[in-house]
This record gives C-alpha cells, structure tokens and sequence, in this order.
C-alpha cells in the first residue's frame, strides 16, 4: 500500500481539543460495510447496534501521567515523556532540547505548578544518550516510578491537544478524568486506548442487561501507536511493540462467541491487535507478550466482526487498520462524509462503529 494512499485533509478547527461534556454526548458515525451506507447517531445510542449473544471487547489498560518537566542545575527546563521502567529502576524517556546533557549529570524534576508548595524537585541522574530523543535516567528517589510520576507527572495528550508548559489544575484534573477509561484497571499505558473513552458504567450495564456479553484484554499503548509512516511502501514501516495480555477466562468467551457464530466488536485498534495477535483458526488462544503486528489491506481477520474507532490521522497505522477492516476506498468516502459533518477529530473526538 503507497502511504499517499492514507491522506486525507481536515481542517485544524475539527481536531478535538476537549472532550465531550458528557462521555455518551459524541457523535456516533455508523459505517455499515454490506450496504455501504452512512447514518450520523449518538454514542448512547450504540445498544441499537449490538445483539444479545455479541461479545464486546474492551482494552483495560490505564493510562499513567507519564510527561513531566525537568530542570539543569541554573540552566532551562526541558520536557519528557516516561516510557518504559528498565533494569536497576532506570526510566527509559523522550526529552525534548535536551542535547546539552551529559552523563552523570544530575537534573532536578520539576513538581507541577499545583504542589509547588508541597513537593520539592526531584534529582535526577543522566545514565545514558541513546540518540534520537531517547534517554534513560535515573531517580535519586526509592519510590516507585508510578509514585513518583502521580505526584509529579501530567496527563501525556498528545501533541495535537495544546495545553502548553503550564496547565491550570482544573483543566489538569478534567484531563485526568477524561483522559481515561471508565474501566481502566492495569496501569503502564502511556496514550489511552480513545475508542473507550466514550463508554460509561452505565452504558455498559445497558448492553449486559440487552445480553451482550464483555470481555477485557490488555494492550499497553505506547507511543509508537500514533508515529507517522515515513517509509513509501506501510509494510515496510517498522512497528513498535506493545505489551498485551488475553487471560483464560476471557479467552473462553471470546472463544464461545465465535463457536456461536456471533459478533466479536472489538473498541479500539489496540484492542484488534490483540485479538487478531492471538488469533488463530477462527479462535483465540490465551497468552502474554509483545506484539509487532502491522494489519494493511489484504490482511484476513480471523476474530474481530466489528469496530467501534475513533478518527485517525493520516498516513498512521491505525488508519491502515481500519483501512483493512472496511476497505480503503469507503473509509476515506466516511471520512470525507464525516468532514462535511463537522465531527470532532482524534483522541477527544467522536466515535465510528464499523458493522
């Protein structure tokens, strides 16, 4: 597939910069691959669309406020997203203007404006340049990194929601709140899986009580979700691995949905590659580890029937997926008709369901 393919324009005034009021208020854009047709509903009104014996699948993973600020001893504040913890309590980062550091210098993390009072800057040591942004540090602190990232970490938006280097502590805790599942539980995430961020408890209790069933996976999502393809060809692009996790229990219900010839529907990308992952023969077979799975155009799904995604950017994998899910051709007719629509755009914006 030629990543030109995979363009498409939005006006900058269609990216979503907060969330809905409510979670269940976005738009919902029903996409109907049998028929080729387009209806524009709510989000609540998603149980019109789902059957008792359905199996909806949600990635649990949760978010952690993993982009912080850093300060060199009298010198200029640089900002960092966390990654990954590595061996001997490291943190493996993204630090932006951060070429004058060198090793075994020690800089000071930065509490945010809102415990300034509270919390004195961290030191940190600089273990190890490993080029192109990517640093490890290490806290001079016997905290856990989750410890240490609540009290002085951010919600990691990307780039596209402007907040800027400060954010007021209301907005920071609507974000916090937002920015976030209602059903998040296993903590390592450092963007959230957004096709769930429209789901609310009882939204969910909706669709049991109608008979469809719900079963978790785990996918921590990591910031490679959201890189651009630079290769000319997408099968050629390197895809990042991230962790996931399908237990036995769930794994069961997947797999009884299937042997039932109901729908898997699954919410989010992350949540498809986890499933197609660990699918094999029409079935799932539980299991733990790191997946690098690239889904494009001619892929065979062999678990997921249904989608409920948010708008992605152009030229991503995640676009590619979707692509492969309901064919390129009509997701960009979708996506043009969406447009015209004035729908809100990525990770705070509205909802399609592919059926």
């Amino acid at each position: 597939m030629n990543l030109n393919e995979l363009d498409y324009h939005l006006p900058e005034e269609l990216i979503a910069q907060q969330p809905s009021p409510q979670r269940c208020d976005s738009r919902l854009f029903v996409l109907d691959r049998r028929c080729n047709q387009f209806e524009h509903r709510l989000f609540s009104e998603l149980v019109d669309y789902l059957r008792p014996g359905d199996c909806l699948v949600l990635n649990n993973t949760k978010v952690i406020p993993a982009r912080f600020f850093v300060r060199r001893a009298g010198g200029g504040q640089m900002e960092g997203l966390f990654l990954e913890l590595k061996e001997k309590g490291a943190w493996e980062v993204l630090l932006k203007n951060a070429s004058r550091l060198h090793q075994a210098e020690v800089i000071y993390l930065q509490p945010p404006s809102s415990n300034m009072q509270i919390l004195k800057p961290l030191p940190i040591t600089v273990v190890e340049n490993q080029g192109h942004g990517l640093w490890r540090l290490r806290p001079q602190s016997s905290q856990s990194y989750l410890d240490i990232l609540n009290q002085y970490g951010a919600v990691p938006l990307p780039p596209y929601i402007r907040r800027g280097k400060t954010v007021d502590k209301e907005q920071e805790q609507i974000d916090r709140r937002r920015y976030q599942t209602v059903y998040a539980e296993v903590a390592g995430a450092v963007a959230a899986p957004t096709a769930g961020l429209h789901f609310t408890a009882e939204l969910l209790d909706s669709l049991r009580q109608t008979g469809v069933n719900i079963a978790r996976v785990t996918l921590q999502v990591g910031l490679g979700t959201f890189q651009p393809v630079t290769a000319e060809k997408i099968e050629d692009h390197p895809m990042h691995a991230e962790w996931y996790q399908l237990d036995k229990e769930n794994a069961d219900l997947i797999n009884r949905t299937l042997n039932n010839s109901a729908r898997v529907i699954a919410v989010g990308t992350t949540t498809v590659r986890t499933l197609e992952t660990r699918g094999r023969d029409k079935q799932v077979q539980p299991g733990t580890g790191w997946t690098r799975l690239l889904i494009t155009p001619g892929y065979q799904f062999q678990v997921v029937s249904a989608l409920i995604t948010n708008f992605h950017l152009p030229r991503t994998t995640l676009l590619a997926l979707v692509c492969a899910f309901a064919g390129t051709e009509r997701v960009l007719a979708a996506y043009r008709e969406a447009i015209r629509q004035k729908y809100r755009f990525y990770s705070y914006g509205d909802a399609m369901v592919v059926l």
